[in-house]
């Protein structure tokens, strides 16, 4: 918990590959556990309900749906204080507080990443899964991501993170 570490290689080395092994979403042999749950195997809803959040390299927002509505579909089932969630995210992502009734389909690739890691906080992990989440983005981008990854460390949630540019920044 609270520990940020990056899983580097060159590109087609397979850094996405073992996150998505992680997830669910890509075969694997051996092992891996979170909290004491082992995760090889499972469905992706069996090891987000362990508190896995997976946050992948292609965004995949509901481009129909508001930001707003994009942040309610990540809320985990049973969850306190839906609003207070969603008040944390925009403080975390200010620029999603400025256009939450926007549909998501219209936000730059940036705020769309954004809006992709917002989603998947929604669901409080303990673990997140990040692959590449500033590949192409504005260096305002990469900097508000730098500072959300930095406050979820202080939060206690870990992070693994398939991204060489932004382990530099965090000097992880």
């Amino acid at each position: 918990p609270g520990e940020i570490v990056a899983l580097l290689g060159r590109n087609g080395s397979g850094r996405s590959t073992v996150l998505k092994a992680i997830m669910g979403l890509a075969d694997a042999r051996g092992s891996v556990a979170w909290a004491g749950t082992g995760l090889l195997g499972r469905p992706p809803f069996e090891i987000a309900r362990a508190g896995v959040g997976y946050v992948p390299e292609t965004r995949d927002v509901f481009t129909r749906l508001s930001v707003r509505q994009n942040l309610q579909l990540g809320l985990r089932r049973g969850a306190l204080r839906p609003g207070d969630r969603l008040e944390a995210m925009y403080t975390m992502f200010p620029a999603l507080a400025e256009r939450r009734d926007t549909p998501a389909g219209v936000l730059s690739g940036g705020e769309q990443q954004m809006l992709a890691l917002a989603r998947t906080l929604m669901g409080e992990p303990g673990l997140l899964l990040v692959d590449e989440p500033t590949e192409g983005r504005a260096p305002q981008v990469v900097e508000t991501v730098a500072r959300a990854l930095v406050a979820l460390r202080r939060s206690g949630v870990a992070v693994l993170l398939a991204e060489q540019k932004l382990a530099i920044v965090l000097e992880i």
